[in-house]
C-alpha cells in the first residue's frame, strides 16, 4: 500500500482518509479509518472502512432478491442515520445517482445499483454497504484535526474493498514505522470483532 507521506500532511479534503489516532478514547471512532467522501463549508461525511458488522447485507435490504445467499457483510459507516444503507461502490464507469469521492470510488444510496455488480462483477468492481455514517459540523472536524485526534492519508481503494478490514487499522500503523509502528500491536477495539 502507498503509504510513504507522512501522516498529518494532507489538507481535509473528500477522498482522503481519516485515521484515528492511538489517543482517540471516542467509542464510536476508537481504532477507525474513516474515507471522507464529502467535504466543504457544510461540514463533512464519511464512513468506517474498518467496522464490520454481523449482519448479512440481506437482512438489512431484503426487498433485493439477487443478494440472497451472496454473504455479504454490512459495515457500521459510523453513529449518523444508522437506520440508512449508503453504499460505496469501486466500478469503472460512474453508476450515475452517486457522489464521485476519488479514483472510482463513489458513494450513493441506490441500491438498486447492487444489482449489476452482483449479477455481472467486472474484475475490479466490488462495493460496500454501511449502515449509517459519521458527520461533522461546520468547524468540527477541523477542531478534532487541531487536538490531534486524526491522521490524514491519501484515499486507497485496496484498503476499502479487499483488506481484511480488521486488520485495516495497525496495518497502517505498522507501514507508517518509526514511532507510529509499535501502536500496530494495541490490542483491538472491542467493537471490531
Amino acid at each position: 500500500m502507498p503509504m510513504s507521506m507522512a501522516p498529518d500532511t494532507l489538507p481535509l479534503n473528500k477522498g482522503i482518509f481519516l485515521v484515528a489516532s492511538p489517543a482517540l478514547r471516542d467509542p464510536n471512532f476508537r481504532q477507525a479509518v474513516v474515507l471522507l467522501c464529502e467535504y466543504g463549508t457544510e461540514g463533512a461525511l464519511g464512513v468506517i472502512v474498518n467496522r464490520p458488522t454481523a449482519v448479512s447485507l440481506t437482512e438489512a435490504v431484503p426487498q433485493i432478491p439477487v443478494l440472497e445467499g451472496q454473504g455479504h457483510v454490512l459495515f457500521s459507516g459510523g453513529p449518523v442515520q444508522t437506520n440508512q444503507v449508503m453504499v460505496l461502490y469501486r466500478v469503472t464507469e460512474d453508476p450515475g445517482e452517486t457522489h464521485h469521492v476519488f479514483d472510482g470510488v463513489y458513494l450513493g444510496g441506490n441500491l438498486g445499483r447492487l444489482e449489476r455488480l452482483i449479477v455481472t462483477p467486472n474484475t475490479n468492481e466490488s462495493f460496500r454497504a454501511f449502515m449509517g455514517y459519521s458527520g461533522w459540523a461546520p468547524g468540527q472536524l477541523e477542531n478534532e484535526m487541531k487536538t490531534g485526534s486524526w491522521l490524514t492519508l491519501p484515499g486507497d481503494s485496496s484498503l476499502v474493498f479487499e483488506k481484511d478490514p480488521v486488520q485495516v487499522w495497525p496495518d497502517i500503523f505498522r507501514s507508517l514505522g518509526g514511532q507510529f509502528a509499535m501502536y500496530a500491536d494495541m490490542p483491538a477495539d472491542p467493537s471490531l470483532n
